[in-house]
């Protein structure tokens, strides 16, 4: 089964490689319609990355609190 970032990972190459050939069938030269598809393509990333963040399956952060998970209170220093 294919997710969103299945669908990432193809789409990044897709669109620098597609739009760069589809930007110079255009007017636009190589050299102006790689760097415009790179930022489409950092753009698909950046979504992935900080929009669609990914995360775990538990949303409370695991720490050490110093509580004994018998007794819930703190250990003896002495």
């Amino acid at each position: 089964m294919t997710r969103y970032y299945d669908y990432v990972l193809g789409l990044i190459p897709l669109t620098l490689f597609g739009l760069t050939g589809g930007l110079m069938q255009t007017s636009l030269t190589l050299t102006q319609a790689v760097p415009i598809a790179a930022a489409v393509a950092a753009g698909v990333v950046g979504h992935a990355l900080f929009v669609r963040a990914p995360v775990s399956g538990s949303s409370r952060p695991e720490f050490d609190t110093g509580e004994t998970q018998k007794t819930g209170q703190f250990p003896n220093a002495d």
